[in-house]
């Protein structure tokens, strides 16, 4: 339980400090593009048009909303952040209680088997699984709230209001909006860095070798970035569909397309080229044009 109530309190304070961070990133995703761009330089000295970088959109932000601004969502978002700790905690200990095994040689699997990874990744998978189902009425809530910035609506004030509303206006579905390609996210980025640093750290690192532990955690790291790369695109489907058609101005025509599932989404985003859309505040597509045309990158 003291483990638990420590994770809850670190995972408060860094959703705290990233807030304004995915604030940001969200609005980037769904192209809200507030400031121009200006003519700058990029690392190699070629000139380029730069879109606005994470200070200067804070700054916009500030000016509109003052810092406070900076944190709208956050209640919610703390809300999910608590209950999915909770959630994953509970899960994976009862799994661990019933010594859940996919792969069952009869025998006691050695830790840093290939058995061994499966076993762990699949209870791993289940308790993420259950912590997202659980809390994703509280990431839509969180979602609608930011993107309520665009149109300067007011129509997710809270918590308890953004439920009532939901659930007047769309249903209990409502509360689940994005859920599948968010959680196919989840699951392929657990499998894709778990398999991937498995082989990395068996037939890649000599356990001879010094600073082997070092060594095979850096390997659980680029492969935790290299699986969050190519599983954005149902980041970036999830959050879409999260805000398609819920009537705010981000989610309507004509600033947005409505998608009746998320695989229509999908393959429009794929077939105009928008599956990369705010994959990363560091590289960021400028809107096509005669007077874009020097660059479509934006560097800080």
């Amino acid at each position: 339980m003291a483990e638990t109530c420590g994770q809850v309190l670190l995972g408060s304070g860094l959703t705290v400090l990233s807030h304004p961070l995915m604030y940001i990133k969200v609005l980037v995703q769904v192209g809200h593009e507030p400031l121009p761009p200006t003519l700058g330089r990029n690392l190699f000295g070629r000139q380029v048009y730069q879109l606005p970088g994470l200070f200067a959109y804070a700054k916009h932000i500030i000016k509109i909303d003052g810092k406070a601004g900076l944190f709208k969502g956050l209640t919610p978002r703390l809300c999910a952040g608590t209950i999915g700790t909770i959630v994953h905690s509970k899960v994976l200990q009862k799994c661990q209680e019933n010594k859940l095994e996919v792969m069952n040689s009869g025998q006691k699997t050695e830790e840093g088997s290939l058995q061994h990874v499966v076993n762990e990744t699949t209870k791993e998978m289940i308790a993420r699984s259950c912590a997202t189902i659980v809390t994703h009425p509280f990431h839509v809530i969180t979602l609608r709230c930011m993107v309520q910035f665009i149109g300067r609506e007011t129509k997710y004030s809270g918590v308890f209001d953004s439920i009532i509303t939901i659930y007047r206006e769309e249903g209990i579905l409502g509360f689940f909006a994005g859920l599948i390609p968010r959680l196919l996210g989840d699951i392929f980025s657990l499998w894709i860095c778990n398999m991937l640093a498995h082989f990395i750290n068996s037939y890649a690192i000599d356990d001879s070798m010094s600073h082997t532990s070092e060594m095979k955690n850096c390997s659980q790291a680029a492969t935790g970035f290299l699986a969050s790369m190519l599983t954005y695109p149902f980041v970036l489907v999830s959050n879409l569909m999260t805000i398609n058609n819920c009537g705010l101005a981000g989610g309507l025509p004509p600033y947005a397309e409505t998608y009746k599932t998320w695989l229509g989404c999908w393959r429009h985003l794929s077939r105009e080229g928008n599956m990369s859309r705010g994959n990363s505040l560091f590289f960021r597509k400028v809107p096509v044009g005669k007077m874009y045309a020097i660059d479509q990158k934006r560097f800080f």
